[in-house]
Parts: C-alpha cells; sequence; structure tokens
C-alpha cells in the first residue's frame, strides 16, 4: 500500500516560472508538481499539493496531516518569519522535511536564518526543483527505516 506524503508550497511558488527565472529556474508549479508525481509513483508514494500564499491556511493544512504518512513542505518566505507555522510542524509525528529550490544560504542574510529548521527531520536547498525529488527519496527512507 502507498504511503501518502503531502507537499505544501508557501507564497509565490505560485509564481514559479514567471518571478526570478535566474534563482528559481522557468519551470512552473504545475509542471513540478507534475514531475514529483510521477517520481512519488516510482517510490510507491502517494503525494497529495497544497499551495497557498496565506499563513493561516498553511497552518490549517499543516494540522490536517496527521493521517498522512509524511510532510514535505517549501514554506517559502515564511521559513524566516513564521512562528505559527513552526509550532504546528512541531505537533505532527510524522517525518517532515523541509525544501528549498535556492540555497537560502547564498542569498540576503534574513533567509539565512529558518524558524522551521528544529522541527523537522532534515532539510535540502539549493538544488532546484530536484530538491523535492530528494525529499521524496528521504521521507521514503524513514519512512522504511534505512
Amino acid at each position: 500500500m502507498s504511503k501518502k506524503i503531502e507537499i505544501i508550497n508557501g507564497p509565490n511558488i505560485n509564481l514559479l516560472g514567471k518571478r526570478e527565472p535566474e534563482i528559481y529556474g522557468s519551470v512552473t508549479l504545475e509542471e513540478i508538481n507534475k514531475q514529483i508525481k510521477d517520481y512519488a509513483k516510482n517510490l510507491d508514494l502517494e503525494v497529495s499539493f497544497f499551495q497557498s500564499n496565506i499563513e493561516g491556511e498553511i497552518v490549517n493544512k499543516i494540522q490536517e496531516c496527521d493521517n498522512t504518512d509524511g510532510l514535505i513542505i517549501n514554506a517559502a518566505a515564511f521559513t524566516h518569519t513564521s512562528v505559527a507555522i513552526h509550532d504546528a510542524l512541531k505537533s505532527l509525528n510524522i517525518p517532515k522535511i523541509e525544501v528549498h529550490i535556492s540555497n537560502i544560504y547564498r542569498r540576503e542574510e534574513f533567509r539565512h536564518k529558518s524558524l522551521i529548521s528544529n522541527v523537522v527531520s532534515g532539510i535540502i536547498c539549493g538544488l532546484g526543483i530536484n530538491s523535492y525529488k530528494l525529499a521524496l527519496q528521504g521521507i521514503k527512507n524513514i519512512i522504511d527505516g534505512n
């Protein structure tokens, strides 16, 4: 039976393909989701996707994830500001991986601090859209006990 993984994307991720292509590339969120879904199928994982520009909606979605087997989150700008997302993630007892398309440590100083890193199982950043695929493999490894 496939394990269920929720993928949550935060603010402005819906603008991928248009916003700062020199940092984020030219692939849209819809294209990324299709690639992730295909990749997940090969890992025998079932993925669901959620994106919001609204902090409270992201918190609500995280709180609904207690029936999933794992969570991948790109909290985007909320990574650096949201105690609410931190607290929601902390309340979940499932594997969680923080993802960033860009390397947040090679960017502006304010992006170097993540408020959610200490409540997730792992962090992947700076590898473009492959960050999501590596996160799926990481979640699978955690679930399988590897």
